[in-house]
């Protein structure tokens, strides 16, 4: 990671692109991406290209610098391919919490087996069917931003059905959710008969990444765009889905012009943080919309893309267009 001519940069707050599975020979595919860092050491601008295909812009969106904004920043991602003979198992583990690429095939599952020593009858058919699955309270223990975090809890059960040898095996290091998570396994039942070697997890989704201030509309903005036509096919506002997996918000400002038939045409990216995904999905979002048809069309529209991953906002119709997109 490099900013310009400075050298290397601190990270403070590193965030680990998710695992993947890949189907073909890997090679070293490295992966650069171009950004910058504001004054609080946030990622902004971010240019990934390759949003969809994996992880690598919003892992770098979630990750926080040194708090000395910086321009002309880039960093460099280079695989690190192992078989699924070799791979960690806390790897193939995660990788089941965000199966991001397809289901982990057997030979994965089979690895995790392997826990505790790979001995164990829970697996053996007639399963052990919970009777009551108890939950940690995830709302009152402190999630990570941008970061789902887990824990694989082992046990065995009694010949009444009761967990006994409640015990951690694997997890993220988040320490309340291996301690509720325990807890919760304890006050767990099952149908009856005596079973060793039985795995649960429990995961905590993450917590918003706010994106960065939203410019306010810029006087006399809307000059040349009547927006009074009602859409007759309204803008259907999706989640760039690489970002909302780890709940980044982001906005994008796009000016678009109107034919006197409805079509949305001519859509251009203004601005767009913290990636240019969020650019990329707002332009697919208006031109997949419609307005009503009109003697002359319009020219100069502006439309202001929220995407937020809570429920408090609201939609504002004005000279430009607040569009929230919101999960």
């Amino acid at each position: 990671m490099r900013c310009g001519g400075n050298g290397a940069v601190a990270v403070t707050k590193p965030v680990r692109p998710l695992n993947a599975l890949v189907w073909m020979p890997f090679g070293d595919r490295a992966v650069t991406l171009q950004f910058d860092i504001d004054d609080s050491g946030r990622p902004v601008s971010i240019q990934d290209t390759f949003a969809g295909h994996h992880d690598l812009g919003p892992s770098l969106a979630a990750t926080r610098f040194a708090p000395t904004a910086r321009t002309g920043c880039s960093i460099t991602f280079t695989p690190n391919a192992t078989s699924l003979a070799s791979a960690e198992i806390a790897d193939l583990i995660s990788y089941t919490v965000e199966p991001i690429s397809g289901q982990l095939p057997k030979q994965g599952w089979a690895r995790i087996a392997q826990l505790d020593g790979g001995s164990g009858n829970c697996m053996t058919r007639p399963r052990p069917q919970p009777l009551l699955r108890a939950y940690p309270d995830f709302a009152r223990m402190a999630g990570k931003p941008g970061v789902k975090e887990w824990t694989l809890v082992g046990y065995d059960i009694d010949a009444k059905g009761k967990p006994i040898q409640v015990r951690t095996l694997r997890g993220t290091g988040n320490e309340a959710l291996e301690r509720e998570a325990v807890k919760a396994v304890r006050n767990s039942r099952f149908t009856a008969g005596a079973r060793q070697a039985c795995r649960y997890p429990y995961w905590r989704s993450p917590e918003d990444v706010q994106a960065p201030p939203m410019p306010a509309p810029a006087s006399g903005q809307e000059n040349g765009c009547r927006v009074a036509e009602a859409w007759a096919v309204p803008p259907a506002l999706r989640f760039p889905p690489a970002y909302a997996r780890r709940r980044i918000d982001g906005w994008a400002i796009l000016t678009y012009d109107v034919a006197p038939w409805g079509a949305v045409g001519n859509v251009k990216v203004v601005q767009a943080q913290p990636s240019d995904a969020f650019g990329r999905q707002a332009a697919q979002m208006l031109v997949a919309g419609k307005r009503a048809a009109s003697e002359q069309g319009a020219t100069g529209c502006v439309a202001r893309v929220k995407f937020l991953n809570s429920a408090e906002s609201s939609t504002e119709l004005s000279g430009s267009e607040d569009f929230d997109a919101i999960f």
